[in-house]
């Protein structure tokens, strides 16, 4: 009887979201810091304008955007967003909109019924608790429809400089197992493996690096190695990810 293959533990995510394969992590914590020192200044001049890439101008249309970016890209939510804030401009008008005219805003988002719901649903909460502003803190924003963690996070660095976490997305997750700096497999365990690698007060931006550096350099499938800045310092230069 053959032996039986054994299932990577995915830790409830979804196949698109499973860790990326992981690098050989530096052996102490002083050595992973250094490497780190080294990664953020690389980053830092590589991508002097990194920023969030989703079009807003106050909290509440990034909050909007950031629920719409699930599962789809900075771009197409771009696309979308400015149709739905000409209609909704504030969390009162969003909050007594149809479900249905939200839905045909949004549809090509993906999971455009889901969405519409915490999106309105999102804006009633607002209403309902918070005066129709977004709160500045973690467990006030948490239990909104549709904000998690990470869209907590995005909402604090980026709207109020609050460096409460850092942001993991699949960029993030991905290049933090490529560059050794964890060998964790889900979002909140890397969030909490590079917090002590990084100043505070760069939290909000690291993410924004690794996510820049991410799309324009270290993809998914074929990351271009040989103009990367920081491939003589990462320990997956030059393996082909699908080797793994």
């Amino acid at each position: 009887m053959p032996p039986r293959k054994r299932l990577a533990k995915t830790l409830g995510q979804k196949p698109s979201q499973r860790a990326a394969p992981v690098a050989r992590s530096p052996k102490t914590r002083a050595d992973k810091q250094a490497a780190a020192a080294i990664l953020l200044d690389r980053l830092k001049a590589e991508y002097p304008d990194a920023h969030c890439e989703l079009d807003h101008t106050n909290a509440f249309e990034l909050l909007c955007a950031t629920i719409l970016s699930a599962q789809c890209t900075d771009a197409r939510v771009n696309q979308v967003t400015p149709a739905l804030f000409r209609r909704y401009p504030t969390a009162e008008a969003l909050s007594h909109a149809r479900l249905e005219d939200v839905e045909a805003i949004v549809r090509t988002t993906g999971f455009f019924r889901a969405k519409a719901k915490s999106l309105v649903g999102m804006a009633q909460a607002l209403v309902a608790r918070h005066g129709g502003e977004v709160p500045r803190t973690m467990a006030e924003l948490v239990p909104l429809p549709g904000v998690g963690r990470k869209t907590a996070n995005v909402i604090l660095g980026n709207a109020f400089a609050i460096n409460e976490g850092i942001v993991v997305d699949t960029h993030v997750q991905r290049l933090a197992r490529r560059l050794g700096l964890t060998r964790e497999p889900d979002p909140v365990g890397i969030e909490r493996a590079l917090q002590p690698l990084f100043p505070r007060e760069d939290w909000t931006l690291l993410s924004h690096l690794l996510i820049w550096h991410g799309r324009r350099t270290c993809m998914a499938r074929a990351p271009s190695c040989s103009r990367c800045v920081v491939q003589d310092v990462c320990p997956s230069a030059g393996v082909d990810p699908r080797a793994d």
